[in-house]
Order: C-alpha cells, then structure tokens, then sequence
C-alpha cells in the first residue's frame, strides 16, 4: 500500500465560498476508452444539462486513457467547440489511473466523474454535489441499491452486484450500499490527502478510495439515482470481478495490521461525530458474536486435528486435555484480537488466565462427557468419540462466549461507569453578563452578547443602504465559550476515562 506524505491533517468543512472569475467549481470527469461512437453525445447531452440546470460555473474533463481509435479526435473537436470542454490524454489504460491524474492537476474545489453511457440520470447530478459544496459531506456517491433508486438491468449484473456489495460488508465492514457505481464527487481538499493513499489504479479505485475514507471517519453522502443498464458496455465482468477480490484482500490486509496513515484524514474534533475521539466503546454484539463464531470454527477445527493426533499415543483423556489446553490458548489470543478489538500486549497475560479458567469449565464439560460415554460403553468408536466431543464443545463455545464478554473482555462503559471520569479541560460557564453590565443596562437583564467590531464578518445587504452599525463592544459580556480577552475556544469537553482500555497507540483505527 502507499505511504506517500500527504498535505496533512484536514481542516474543518466549511461552504465553499463565491467561485475566483474564470475558475470552475465543479469539474466532471468522464473517463473514456474507445469510446468514439458515444463520447460526442454524452458530452453534449451533459453540457446542455449543466447549462441549463447547474448553478455554477463548471468544467467537463475527457480524460482518454489510450484510446487506439479516434476518440481523442472526438475529444480534441469538441474542446474546441465548448468553452467549458477540456480534453487529457493519457498513455496509459486504467479508469482509477485517469480519474486520479485529472482530479490531482484539478483546480476546482468539486471533483465529480461519470461513465461516458450516462446511465445514470442527470438529474442527480446537482443532489451529488450539494453536499459537498455546502460543506456537509467530504464524498458524494449514486446509490443504484437504496429503496428508492429505480435501476433497470439485466439478472446477471443485479446479482454480480449485489454479491460484491455483501463481499464489502462482511470482509472489510463497508457501510455504503454501492461501490461500484460510476457516479461519484470529492471535494478538492480531500482528495489531496486520500488519493496519494490509493494504490488501485482501474475498477477497483472507486472501493479502495470508499474504504479508506470511511475507515478515516469522512463523511459520505449517498444519492438514490435512476440508472438504466448498458446493453453495450465493454466492462469484462470476470476480470474485473477477479482484480475486485484481489483488491478487497489487499485492502483488507493492509487495515488489519496498520500500516496505512488513515489518522492523516481526521478532522478536527467536533467536526464530525464519527471523527471524535473517544475511547472504551466496544463492538456491538452481533459483530462479536459473528466474529466468536468464525473464531469459534476454526478452534474447533484446530482442537480436533490436535486430538486426532495426540490420541495416537495417548488415552482419550489426555488426548482431550492437551488438545483443548493447546487450542484453548490460541482461540484466547484470536478473541482478544479480532472478536473484541483488544490489541497491545498490556493485559495479555491476566487475559490469558482468565481464559485458562474458561478453559477450566470446557474440560469438565468435555471430560465428564468422554466419561460418560465409557460408562456407556467399555470401547467405543473413534467416531462416537468425536461426535460426542463435538457435541460438548458446542455447550462449553456458548459458555464461553457468555463469560468472554461478561467477565474476560468485558463492556468497558459498564466499568467505567464506576471510574472517575475527568476532562481534558474545563469550559467556561456561559456568562452573558456581569453585575457591571447589569448596571449599565438599567436592569437585572442585561443586553444579548455581542461580538468586537473587527470580530464581526459584514456581509452586503443589496436592499438595504443603510450602514451596518455595530454595538460597541463591552469586555464585560462575553458568549459561551469566548473568553474575556475575546478569543473564540472550543467549550466541547473531551473525556478521557482514568483507566483507559488496552490499545496499541500505534493502531490506527
């Protein structure tokens, strides 16, 4: 994965404000190759309707990725025909290649791109961006999945598609509902710290860039869009299927052991509630018991290869005994990990007793059944015996869960409902008034809260001329979380529980 550097931390969101003369706010990028039959009407189509409907200056980007025919032809002539028409040339194939090289040299704060067949309806494209220009969401996508899209294709792509979405969501948690959909925006200053981080360069950027960014905490706004299926696409569904696994293996490898810089896309605290900053909150319960069981399976799997073999020089008793004390370490270590997110070394070993004593309870459980089942039987069959154990570790796996959570990973926000909690710094009271301001207003209520004159941010009234005539400021009334010499401070509390939970600090999620 890449680790380039990257510009930094991002600021907060802001609306974007008025358009610089002669600089567009949107540029939409159609990504193209050979496409000369369908670039010409696309493009047109698409400038009639930004022109018609968009309320800001825009840029229409053909980025060819090295057509062999005479699409840069097409191109070229419609550049010179449109104003707002620009034509890129690249010598190089690849969708997430194009739309990178364009949206880094790009200098309009809304990045969009869409598939040059416009299956998607126009009339989704001012909702994409809207989000984006208001300073609400860090990416916009079309959603084809959301109930109230309405998508016309084929059986076939319906199910390839939404079989990939599943894919997404179970391997790398993906909370979007479609990655693949060519209809997408970005704002500018996002993707200068996420696109250096994005190693695909064909189908699967569009995942890759989606995951990173939620992983990241950014925003992403989903859009219901009408989409209607190319009957002629050139898109080869089993590569590209094949290129998407790899991708979603190489992703997801590069998450679980850390080594990509997602703290480099955190804003600043309050910005976002998914970006704050609080530790102890544990995975909810169907995440851990979904991962308990994949756990949970292989354990099981691990257990019976080990007592297959210790059995071939060994009693059925010590057999199990050693089996389960050998898989019972193992399925410890891979719950702390990966079914309650427990990472470091601190801990580790008080963990590993407490599991030596759920360790405990499945050997009498298992034990007192294999002596149950020689008190049935004086020789029974290897079979028996492993069904029979099978059986028995089913009862000790939900025992053990059950005393995983309550007693050996337990809910930290129970605990540290009983722990001191203290704040990282005490806000000011909101004090609107003084007794010396009471007195200069004639009254126990004093006048609301002004702001200096050169705090203040005019803006132009058009149909008023009266001049804007501001109170003189008074150093003795101040807003909530202003303080007296008139800086403006954040007045949100971050907590920071005294006994914190066991975490790697170089962990980056």
């Amino acid at each position: 994965m890449r680790t380039d550097s990257s510009p930094g931390n991002l600021p907060a969101r802001e609306h974007l404000p008025a358009a610089v003369a002669g600089t567009p706010v949107l540029d939409v990028v159609i990504p193209v190759y050979n496409e000369e039959k369908d670039l010409q009407p696309c493009v047109v189509r698409l400038h009639e309707h930004l022109k018609r409907t968009f309320p800001y200056p825009f840029r229409i980007t053909i980025a060819d990725n090295a057509s062999t025919d005479t699409t840069p032809q097409v191109s070229s002539r419609l550049a010179a025909q449109l104003p707002e028409v620009k034509a890129f040339r690249l010598e190089q194939k690849g969708r997430g290649r194009a739309l990178r090289t364009v949206w880094s040299s790009s200098d309009a704060p809304i990045l969009a791109y869409m598939d040059v067949d416009l299956s998607t309806d126009l009339n989704a494209l001012l909702p994409l961006v809207a989000p984006l220009i208001s300073g609400h969401s860090d990416l916009a996508i079309g959603s084809r999945l959301a109930r109230s899209s309405r998508v016309v294709r084929g059986a076939k792509r319906e199910f390839i598609s939404r079989s990939y979405n599943l894919i997404l969501r179970g391997s790398l948690q993906a909370r979007f509902s479609d990655a693949q959909c060519g209809f997408k925006a970005i704002r500018r200053d996002v993707a200068q710290v996420l696109l250096p981080l994005v190693e695909d360069t064909g189908w699967f950027f569009d995942t890759e860039m989606l995951v990173l960014a939620e992983r990241a905490g950014l925003r992403i706004h989903e859009v219901p869009v009408d989409w209607v299926d190319d009957p002629d696409s050139t898109v080869h569904i089993v590569k590209t299927a094949t290129d998407d696994l790899k991708g979603v293996w190489r992703v997801g490898k590069a998450l679980a052991t850390g080594s990509l810089p997602l703290d480099r896309l955190t804003r600043p605290f309050g910005d976002d509630p998914r970006d704050r900053d609080i530790e102890d909150v544990p995975r909810g319960l169907a995440r851990q018991l979904v991962g308990f069981c994949v756990v949970g399976g292989l354990s099981t799997l691990f257990y019976l290869l080990l007592y297959s073999a210790f059995r071939t020089f060994g009693g059925s008793q010590t057999a199990n005994a050693l089996a389960l004390l050998v898989s019972a370490i193992a399925n410890t270590a891979a719950n702390r990990r990966l079914t309650f997110g427990v990472r470091g070394r601190g801990g580790a070993v008080r963990h590993q007793a407490q599991g030596l004593v759920v360790f405990g309870i499945g050997l009498a459980l298992t034990s007192g059944s294999l002596a149950a089942l020689g008190a049935a039987t004086s020789d029974p069959a290897h079979s028996t015996e492993l069904a029979v154990l099978i059986a028995a570790n089913l009862a000790a796996t939900v025992l053990r869960f059950l005393l995983f959570r309550a007693w050996v990973f337990p809910d930290r926000r129970e605990a540290d409902a009983r722990s001191t909690v203290v704040a990282s710094h005490t806000p000011s009271a909101p004090v609107y008034a003084t007794a010396q301001a009471a007195q200069h207003s004639g009254g126990p209520y004093a006048p609301l809260p002004q702001r200096r004159p050169e705090q203040q941010q005019p803006y132009p009234a058009p149909h008023d001329s009266t001049p804007y005539d501001p109170t003189p400021y008074d150093p003795t009334l101040f807003r909530a979380g202003e303080a007296a010499d008139g800086t403006w401070r954040d007045a949100t509390m971050r907590l920071q529980p005294t006994r914190p939970y066991d975490t790697d600090p170089g962990d980056s999620r």
